[in-house]
């Protein structure tokens, strides 16, 4: 017997029946409250997504926060250059788990333009862990709604995440 044939019929169209697991998936997807490290031009395409046209806030993810103890998604848009990544992973290990990153823009995920400079980073992935990346120089605010929407889907499904081999 399944756990649904015990649900009385007169119930079933009001009743939701999940796992608990399930449910903090859900939970943690829809209310996101991230870190914002704007490191340089990407910030203001972020700034924008938080703004009245692109409303972040419809989904969920309008709290953005200034402390890392209250942010379990570290947003870094831009340049990050070596002189400043030991802040940058000291704010990431401030974090509670379970912390998710999103590297957004070129210079984020590879260096950029500036890749070939002895000063800058060539992708943040190599100081901390990243989840989703965001392609473009500066991408635009709906990349950033697109790249939050895709970490929602690999919180609420990680299974369904294919690994990267290295």
């Amino acid at each position: 017997m399944e756990i649904t044939d015990r649900v009385p019929q007169v119930l079933r169209d009001n009743v939701l029946i999940t796992s608990i697991d399930g449910l903090f998936k859900w939970a943690r997807s829809n209310s996101l409250w991230p870190l914002t490290s704007g490191l340089s031009c990407c910030a203001i395409e972020m700034m924008c997504t938080a703004a009245a046209r692109f409303d972040l806030a419809r989904f969920g993810y309008e709290v953005f926060r200034n402390s890392p103890r209250q942010a379990d998604l570290f947003l870094v848009a831009g340049t990050l250059t070596w002189k400043m990544a030991p802040p940058l992973k000291r704010l990431y290990e401030q974090m509670p788990e379970p912390k998710y990153v999103i590297a957004m823009g070129s210079c984020a995920n590879a260096g950029g333009p500036f890749a070939d400079a002895y000063s800058v980073v060539p992708g943040i992935d190599k100081i901390i862990p990243v989840d989703v990346y965001i392609p473009g120089c500066p991408p635009r605010p709906e990349a950033l709604i697109d790249g939050m929407l895709k970490l929602k889907e690999k919180i609420r499904h990680p299974e369904n995440v294919q690994k990267v081999q290295k």
